[in-house]
């Protein structure tokens, strides 16, 4: 890959808070959003995040914003609703037949197994209440989570990309791989297999999980990496894009990272805007150790 095909990139330069951590110091977050313009509106949904002890992903909240950066809340789901430990990454899906559909990461309770629960809705606002389906349930062997999908204009395929966190090995459940995943609506998903994987001495080396979809031909996202056990919670951001039936880290750039605390800058959301450019959501490490959600156009 050239930087001459590359399309714009985040970084923390320039960054706008969008939504704040809920509380000062590690393990508060707000991020792991998801993002889509439609008719001119910002729709965002993200988790809200306590530390260990005190809550892990109590909440998924959705919003709207005409600017791209002051929303506001129209809907909330809590993870008492759905009897899960923990929320992690949403997918906020506006649907080609009319209605929206929110994915939802679902830690089940005493155990490192997530899997992927679905709701759906005329409105973002009644997602809340909307039609319940579990998407993905995950095995003994396997957990489940951070889902992106991106649905093609031209062909109405789907396809998701997939965390997969391998649970055979006790302790080491925080490996992670990216697999591919396609449908016809959403709900029946066909596995197509590992597309990303970390790489071994490099900064992604513990694993690897796509975040967004930065242009579709040729196929270029953006990625979560990081080198080892402890840097959990802390990944950065790259750039690999499609080598045949696989993604391919780009290895000429070094990772992108917040420049506070532990460097957080993941979960990245991208959003197209009419002129060309890129509105990107951000989860990014501040000074006191917590992580805000930020955006950054580009």
């Amino acid at each position: 890959m050239t930087t001459a095909v590359l399309p714009s990139l985040p970084s923390y330069d320039g960054a706008e808070l969008v939504v704040p951590a809920p509380g000062a110091g590690p393990g508060n977050w707000a991020g792991a959003a998801s993002a889509v313009l439609v008719d001119g509106v910002f729709w965002l949904a993200w988790r809200n995040r306590r530390p260990l002890g005190v809550g892990r992903g109590v909440s998924v909240s959705v919003a709207r914003s005409l600017d791209g950066v002051a929303f506001e809340t129209v809907a909330e789901v809590h993870r008492d609703q759905l009897g899960c430990e923990s929320l992690e990454r949403p997918v906020l899906v506006p649907l080609p037949e009319g209605g929206w559909r929110l994915y939802l990461s679902c830690a089940t309770w005493g155990s490192k197994h997530w899997w992927v629960d679905s709701l759906t809705a005329s409105t973002p606002e009644e997602l809340p209440r909307g039609a319940r389906r579990m998407v993905l349930t995950g095995d003994d062997a396997t957990a489940v989570k951070d889902p992106v999908i991106d649905i093609d204009p031209d062909t109405d395929e789907w396809q998701m990309w997939l965390c997969c966190h391998p649970l055979t090995a006790p302790g080491e459940e925080d490996r992670m791989t990216t697999r591919r995943l396609t449908s016809v609506d959403g709900l029946r998903w066909e596995d197509q297999g590992v597309v990303l994987a970390g790489r071994p001495g490099e900064w992604d080396a513990r694993g690897a999980r796509v975040t967004t979809v930065l242009s579709r031909e040729p196929l270029v996202v953006l990625y979560d990496g990081r080198p080892d056990a402890a840097s959990n919670w802390f990944e950065t951001t790259g750039v690999a894009h499609a080598d045949g039936a696989r993604l391919v880290a780009d290895p000429d750039r070094p990772p992108i990272a917040s420049p506070y605390a532990d460097g957080a800058f993941r979960y990245a959301s991208a959003v197209p805007l009419p002129d060309g450019r890129t509105r990107f959501y951000v989860e990014a490490a501040r000074p006191d150790g917590a992580h805000d959600l930020v955006t950054v156009v580009r």
